[in-house]
């Protein structure tokens, strides 16, 4: 083989690489002698990544519901990987945020668009037998979406809407106080007493300090505290503030209403099988009306809000309660 011009400036280029690192190139080439080509499986873990799937039944169907769910797994963690980035930007702007929001909306789009999967995809008998195999587990029990909406919006949007209706000292408060009133934990009550389901103490007691630790840093990196951070001009920019409107309505809605179909399809009707569940609430957590969270609460109006998600759900669940 021929030494050119072109193989000779790249071996300086390396050198003075190595060089400045204090390494010695040689040591480098020799690694690339002995170094065996990379290959696909190897690169992605294919091996890996197909033997984590371990179901607790016979149930065929099982292996489903855990591909599915570990497949949502991945793609909040694509989401996270861009909400890092803009929380940890030094000079963000609008082109960038704008960017990264619509990549975080492709995701959901994604999720949202697959769901059908767990909705129609599985055989109900077997899944309402299997189900019962894997309590007091749930996927309300999921850090990383939760970790999504610490990144999404501003701490106190995520205060319960009736505890701070009824104490608006809240917004005043630290962040671990404002944890404690935060509306998903009313999803993992007893429906009969009220208490706090195992399930619900179960992710408080792995995950509540990181949650509240999150919430710290996210006061002013979380994408709201980052839009409001921009030019006035920039906040006005409709593109952005339309996607920003895609990210709420994609991660409080649509999400939220593809979770309360699919439970509808398996669990509506059959009181016994609430234990499914581990006895949480889900008929009044799921629908959006009733929680009414949204992240960016100024870039709707008011009757939008006060009429969130009863179209989406008219459309997507036509027979829901």
């Amino acid at each position: 083989m021929e030494i050119t011009p072109e193989i000779v400036n790249r071996i300086k280029q390396l050198d003075e690489k190595y060089q400045a690192m204090g390494q010695d190139m040689n040591s480098y080439l020799d690694g690339l002698l002995y170094m065996d080509y990379l290959k696909y499986w190897d690169y992605v873990h294919t091996d890996t990544l197909l033997s984590l799937q371990n179901p607790r039944t016979n149930f065929p169907d099982e292996k489903i519901f855990i591909m599915y769910h570990q497949i949502t797994e991945l793609f909040f963690k694509l989401c996270i990987h861009e909400f890092e980035q803009i929380a940890n930007h030094p000079t963000l702007t609008a082109k960038f945020l704008l960017e990264r929001t619509r990549r975080i909306v492709r995701y959901f789009d994604g999720l949202v668009t697959t769901y059908d999967i767990m909705v129609d995809g599985m055989d109900k008998e077997q899944f309402l037998k299997f189900r019962m195999a894997l309590l007091p587990a749930s996927g309300f029990q999921s850090a990383q979406y939760r970790m999504i909406e610490l990144y999404s919006t501003d701490m106190i949007n995520l205060v319960h809407r009736e505890y701070l209706a009824k104490n608006p000292k809240i917004r005043d408060a630290s962040v671990a106080e404002k944890h404690e009133h935060i509306y998903w934990k009313t999803g993992a009550t007893e429906l009969a007493t009220g208490r706090k389901t195992l399930t619900l103490k179960q992710f408080e007691e792995k995950y509540g300090d990181e949650f509240v630790r999150l919430a710290e840093a996210c006061v002013k990196g979380n994408i709201y505290a980052k839009f409001k951070s921009l030019p006035e001009a920039d906040q006005k920019n409709p593109e952005l503030i339309n996607t920003l409107r895609e990210l709420d309505a994609n991660v409080n809605v649509n999400w939220c209403l593809m979770h309360y179909k699919s439970a509808v399809r398996y669990l509506q009707g059959d009181p016994d099988i609430i234990a499914a569940t581990g006895g949480t609430n889900w008929q009044k957590y799921l629908p959006p009306r009733f929680q009414r969270v949204t992240f960016y609460p100024e870039l709707w109006t008011d009757q939008e809000l006060a009429e969130w998600g009863k179209t989406w759900v008219k459309k997507i669940v036509p027979n829901a309660v």
